[in-house]
């Protein structure tokens, strides 16, 4: 157990599977980040010190590529497109609906970690704008007060 309360023992299979594959850094990170729900810097120590995969390149990679978080996420995430189309159609509107009910801001989560919202730039669906994805299910042509109670379904 590390300071931050985080098992980075948990870690030790993941790197096994990947004991043999050089370029592995990528799925290392994906099962690790799908362990923890983020990537932790103790995990991320960890994952270096076993593998001898240097510290910089891990976070170069989890730095690259948007799959990876390196902060806590809400357990809920939803997905608001900003392209061109979504928000000539509303989006702003859609952000500023789920911003004022679930008390986050835009690129961050709120205070239990129920949710985090994101702003994503064109799904390649902009027959469908503004659109909105709650936990990957996509709400297409969608108004502030339809996406808010498609929000509020989720929980049940």
């Amino acid at each position: 157990m590390s300071d931050n309360g985080i098992d980075v023992g948990l870690i030790k299979p993941i790197l096994e599977e990947f004991r043999d594959q050089k370029g592995a850094v990528i799925p290392i990170l994906q099962h690790t980040q799908e362990l923890y729900g983020y990537l932790p810097e103790d995990a991320m120590q960890e994952i270096s010190k076993r593998s001898g995969i240097s510290i910089s390149q891990l976070y170069g990679v989890a730095t690259f590529y948007s799959q990876f978080n390196l902060e806590p996420r809400g357990r809920h995430i939803i997905q608001v497109c900003d392209g061109t189309a979504c928000h000539v159609k509303g989006a702003p509107k859609l952000v500023k609906a789920v911003e004022d009910e679930f008390n986050l801001k835009a690129g961050g989560s709120d205070q239990e970690f129920e949710y985090t919202l994101e702003i994503v730039y064109c799904l390649g669906s902009c027959g469908l704008a503004p659109i909105a994805l709650v936990d990957g299910q996509v709400y297409g042509n969608t108004t502030a007060d339809s996406l808010v109670e498609n929000i509020k379904e989720v929980e049940k």
